[in-house]
């Protein structure tokens, strides 16, 4: 397991930086801080229309691969959260189906209505730190 953990940590790390790095390449100091961003105007490039075309539907792909992989344990924890005393979650088809239909409804909800994506950033950053910062060796120390 610890091989698999470096290696997915080396995939993305590389990933990550290789984005920022031809990111900075392509647009120079126009670089916004969401290189997606850069990618609504044209770039002046021959096949600029087919590149803005291949980072959409890359990034597309990207989220329907990642969803079902950060939902699962959402729905889980959500589920341990809430009915702690119940039986577990796949003996349940109505809890499950509940749950499942609740948490879609509330993240297309926010991903309709929140205008921009690094409000979500911000929020989640700020709740981020606070936890990193004094929430987490808290618990620590009292475990």
């Amino acid at each position: 397991m610890r091989g698999v953990v470096q290696t997915a940590l080396l995939l993305c790390s590389s990933v990550y930086v290789m984005i920022s790095f031809f990111g900075f390449l392509l647009f120079g100091d126009g670089t916004l801080d969401d290189v997606l961003a850069n990618f609504d105007t044209d770039l002046g490039i021959p096949f600029g229309s087919v590149l803005n075309d291949a980072v959409r539907i890359s990034y597309a792909a990207h989220l329907m691969l990642v969803f079902p992989v950060v939902f699962y344990p959402l729905r889980l924890n959500i589920d341990g959260l809430l009915f702690s005393s119940s039986r577990p979650l796949v003996l349940d088809n109505f809890r499950f189906a509940s749950v499942t239909i609740s948490l879609i409804g509330v993240i297309f909800l926010g991903a309709n209505f929140i205008p921009s994506i690094w409000d979500a950033f911000q929020f989640t950053g700020a709740t981020a730190a606070v936890c990193i910062g004094f929430i987490f060796p808290a618990a620590i120390t009292l475990r």
